[in-house]
């Protein structure tokens, strides 16, 4: 009798064990279908949704490179078609509005404001652009010098940031100013002093960067896959890696020479002096802010749509590093 219930017993568990093994491979067999389905047809959630992220960030930035360049090209186009001269006076259209006269309105003596932006883009234009370059090259020598693991010139680059460093910029700005020729003077030779004045803090970021990279360690994990050394250096290196960094230096060094231009010429105006950064028959921005300050402290001056002018293009210069820097921002 008790074989008998031990026989019944055990035959009941095994045949619980089978039911209870059907529910736990059914469950599997569901997952499975599920993950197939997953993999094999549409794609999950969590893919749709990284792959909008993608694509959102991709028309940002495309959105960010065209709002650079527009401003960029507008600048190239107005320093390319400035006058030499501001044209003949028309005194019935004085502090004429933009209304009256399309499509900045006009000074004190009726010549049009579009002059005085045309010929303050040629003054800053080419100046501004070879700045941002120096500044490029330098920050990407001193990525490339510590990506190569070149041990030897890290002393020749601290002793010379720390030389350019302690040199007060605006000093060394007026000194240069002042020992070019009167004929030769112009924002140029200031642009250049200035972008290797800043040059350092630039080289120290791209530097810092490549060591955070793993130095000469990434470029040999690259060069063992088989990657050439102008293909590590100059894709992954200076543009997958560096290129934030380099962007961002050159735009900010591009703004603050246009910044530079417009504080000395305005310095000059109100002194009455000759300017040190373009010659006396070329007119700056500064022009502009001269020309519209007093309608913020006098009564009755027509002229705040001067300094609308001016001041919409000090906005628009900041605009377009901003957006250099957001397009070229790393993922």
């Amino acid at each position: 009798m008790s074989a008998r219930l031990r026989s019944a017993s055990s035959g009941g568990a095994s045949s619980g064990g089978v039911s209870s093994g059907g529910v736990s491979s059914g469950v599997s067999s569901s997952d499975a279908s599920d993950s197939g389905a997953s993999r094999g047809g549409a794609p999950s959630g969590g893919a749709l949704r990284r792959g909008d992220l993608r694509s959102g960030e991709l028309r940002g930035r495309a959105l960010w490179l065209l709002l650079a360049a527009s401003c960029l090209a507008l600048f190239i186009n107005w320093s390319l078609a400035a006058p030499e001269h501001l044209p003949v006076p028309i005194l019935d259209q004085s502090h004429a509005g933009p209304l009256e006269l399309w499509p900045f309105g006009a000074d004190s003596r009726g010549r049009p404001l579009l002059a005085y932006a045309t010929q303050g883009a040629r003054v800053v234009a080419l100046p501004a652009v070879v700045s941002g370059v120096v500044v490029a090259v330098f920050a990407i020598l001193g990525g490339l010098l510590r990506a190569a693991g070149w041990s030897r010139t890290d002393a020749v680059i601290a002793g010379f940031s720390e030389v350019v460093s302690a040199l007060p910029r605006m000093v060394v700005i007026l000194v240069v100013a002042l020992i070019v020729p009167r004929d030769l003077r112009g924002l140029l030779p200031l642009a250049v002093v200035w972008a290797v004045l800043a040059a350092p803090g630039a080289m120290d970021e791209a530097a810092a960067l490549a060591h955070r990279l793993g130095g000469a360690r990434f470029v040999e994990a690259l060069r063992a896959h088989g990657f050439s050394s102008a293909r590590i250096y100059l894709v992954h290196v200076v543009m997958l890696n560096l290129r934030p960094v380099v962007v961002r230096q050159a735009a900010e060094v591009m703004m603050q020479v246009v910044f530079l231009e417009i504080a000395l010429s305005y310095l000059a105006l109100a002194e009455s002096e000759p300017s040190l950064t373009h010659l006396d028959n070329q007119h700056s921005w500064a022009d502009l802010l001269s020309q519209g300050y007093p309608a913020l402290v006098l009564d009755g001056v027509p002229t705040m749509h001067a300094l609308a002018l001016g001041l919409g293009l000090v906005a628009m210069v900041a605009l377009m590093s901003h957006a250099l820097e957001r397009a070229a921002r790393a993922r």
